[in-house]
């Protein structure tokens, strides 16, 4: 048996929290995950699209759904409770919701963006990863568990793309790397052995607002690829943690 399998095989009957669940990304992997022999807490704004998800799972884990709003404090803390009262700890944390809202910041091509669809950029992907990987080490350390902590960031995260339908959105994901960086550091500055990474996809076509455009004129990848990078992260051994892993179609180039 392969080093890898051996470890996918420590967080069989163990808990995965994943945000963003009810599509794309998020969905993919709660089935990834479930057929790796994870039980799985789903959460999302569409929480009956994610108990259907169980009709696609061919291992023996499950998926559990939970309404959850990431941008809401008292939601997620709700959860995050709620999930340890029902299922137990968490050991492993998945944040992927994520939201992009087309317009401009300024106005400059008179399509100008309302102060509320940036501030729910600002609140689902950099609010909702902070306060989801904040209460997921809690319940790790709580129960003396070497968690891991994944990060759905993107390559907008890492340069900005020649695309004015990003606008606040590259921000956003800028700041997930900064985040993830700095809570890589705390942790090991106190020796705690929770793995975190950030793990920053190219084009995937999901449901994304602005990605129906970019559909057949780019090289795109698949939200179960994505999911796949996710169970090559997780299959890591104990000691080794990757940081950072970028993922994009063979054929993709930075524009």
């Amino acid at each position: 048996m392969s080093t890898s399998s051996l470890a996918m095989d420590r967080w069989i009957g163990n808990t995965a929290v994943v945000t963003g669940a009810s599509s794309g990304i998020g969905a993919a992997t709660c089935v990834a995950l479930a057929d790796a022999g994870i039980r799985v807490v789903g959460l999302a704004r569409r929480a009956e699209r994610i108990h259907a998800l169980n009709s696609k799972v061919r291992g023996t884990g499950t998926i559990i759904s939970r309404k959850c709003d990431v941008s809401n404090s008292s939601e997620v803390s709700d959860t995050f409770k709620w999930i340890e009262d029902t299922v137990g700890a968490v050991h492993i944390m998945i944040n992927n919701a994520g939201v992009n809202r087309c317009g401009s910041i300024t106005g400059a091509n008179n399509d100008m963006l309302s102060e509320e669809a940036i501030l729910s950029m600002l609140d689902i992907n950099l609010k909702g990863t902070i306060l989801g990987s904040r209460h997921a080490a809690h319940s790790m350390k709580c129960h003396g568990i070497d968690g891991h902590i994944i990060n759905i960031n993107s390559i907008a995260g890492h340069y900005i793309p020649l695309y004015e339908k990003f606008n606040v959105y590259p921000c956003t994901k800028h700041a997930v790397t900064a985040f993830t960086a700095s809570l890589l550091n705390e942790l090991a500055s106190h020796k705690c052995k929770i793995k975190v990474t950030s793990l920053s996809p190219g084009l995937v076509i999901t449901e994304l607002e602005g990605l129906t455009d970019l559909k057949g004129e780019f090289p795109a990848l698949e939200p179960e690829d994505i999911a796949d990078a996710v169970l090559y992260v997780l299959s890591t051994p104990p000691h080794v943690n990757i940081d950072e892993l970028t993922i994009t179609s063979v054929t993709e180039r930075r524009a």
